[in-house]
């Protein structure tokens, strides 16, 4: 897989019509002569292998395919989405990046919250008033692995898998360490505070980024295919790219979505830090979280102001729908580090998604369900809804 200079891989995004994964296999060999091999053939531990094979792979469980082709090749089957055939959109496949950088938040601002037992951000969602743990729910963090020997997470249920080709699931950035943690990690570590909102979940830890923090559609929509076939009820992506004033949304996501609440998963994405409102610039929220389907997640200081990063409505169909706390947020990290305190939409997003493990728990809401408790559930703010959406995820 090579990147381009316009952000994008070479690569093709295929959408198959609903239960069409094995004409869609014939119909692109056919017009394309591409040969793909499908997640219903293979074990998962191969996924990453095939996705970067010669000419692809095709998610089952999602109806996507993912395949390396030529200009020509990806003309064929975009015409034959014009047929009344399996195959249904052809689109270019995007890079995608992390959503964090190391918190430039004042020391002073500490003082506004006791950090002692629990932090400002489990605080700010309501995790000390409940008493929801997320036992018994499936939680997938799709993004540059977990730190497994992380001691805060040893008697964790924990299933890792990578669909980085070349990388194991380990993290060795620690991005994905620090979602992983502020979704599910301890409440009581036994040094310093507490840090995990579903501190009972199971983790389910997907590598869809390397170790250099950026990754591909593709490993995406594998990852999330993963999540969906082991009923995992919220899927955390703190992850995106840059998106312009007007850009629409990726159908094959939007798709993909649908599909995946239908099962019983709901995706939780990072909407996004391009924004510089301190200069009075508000940048659209990001692919994929500007799909309508993916619940987008800005960010909120201690203060409960939107942060300066964070992402807005620009666009009336790409919304910001919750916010979370996204500024000098301490989680986990891998050894010898052992902690770390970051900012962003990345931050904010395993918070929701946290939040939306103790609703799932409390409630046995699933999908469609589980967003509408999320909205209504949320602490209003006396902010503008392009900004914050329903307002701050609140635990049940």
């Amino acid at each position: 897989m090579t990147t381009t200079d316009s952000g994008v891989t070479g690569r093709y995004l295929v959408l198959l019509e609903e239960d069409q994964s094995a004409a869609g296999l014939h119909t692109m060999e056919r017009v394309a002569g591409l040969r793909a091999a499908s997640t219903a053939d293979l074990s998962g531990a191969g996924a990453a292998e095939a996705l970067g094979g010669a000419d692809g792979l095709v998610l089952h469980e999602l109806g996507v395919a993912v395949v390396s082709a030529a200009r020509d090749q990806a003309d064929a089957l975009t015409r034959a989405t014009a047929e009344r055939g399996p195959l249904a959109r052809v689109e270019a496949e995007r890079v995608v990046h992390t959503y964090a950088v190391p918190t430039v938040e004042p020391e002073e601002s500490r003082e506004a919250v006791d950090e002692s037992a629990l932090t400002w951000g489990l605080q700010a969602v309501g995790v000390p008033a409940s008493t929801a743990t997320g036992a018994g729910v499936r939680v997938a963090v799709l993004d540059t692995g977990l730190a497994r020997d992380h001691p805060d997470l040893a008697n964790r249920t924990v299933e890792a898998r990578s669909f980085v080709e070349g990388e194991n699931a380990d993290d060795g950035h620690g991005h994905g360490t620090h979602c992983v943690g502020t979704a599910c990690g301890p409440r009581d570590p036994g040094t310093g505070p507490g840090y995990g909102v579903a501190h009972e979940a199971e983790i389910y830890a997907g590598k869809v980024l390397s170790d250099s923090g950026s990754g591909t559609d593709g490993g995406i929509l594998s990852g999330i295919a993963w999540a969906v076939s082991n009923q995992c009820a919220v899927v955390s992506m703190s992850l995106g790219a840059a998106t312009r004033p007007g850009d629409p949304h990726s159908r094959v996501f939007e798709t993909v979505a649908r599909r995946a609440l239908r099962q019983g998963t709901l995706v939780v994405a990072a909407a996004g830090n391009e924004s510089a409102r301190a200069a009075g610039h508000i940048a659209p929220v990001s692919h994929p979280a500007n799909c309508p389907s993916i619940m987008a997640v800005g960010a909120l200081d201690v203060h409960h102001r939107v942060a300066d990063f964070s992402c807005g409505s620009v666009d009336p169909n790409a919304s910001v729908d919750l916010v979370g706390p996204g500024v000098d947020v301490y989680s986990s990290w891998p050894l010898p580090t052992r902690y770390r305190r970051l900012d962003g939409t990345s931050m904010a997003t395993p918070h929701v998604a946290g939040v939306a493990a103790l609703i799932a728990q409390q409630h046995g809401a699933r999908a469609w369900e589980l967003w509408a408790r999320l909205g209504q559930s949320a602490l209003r703010l006396p902010l503008p809804s392009t900004d914050v959406g329903s307002g701050l995820a609140q635990a049940p």
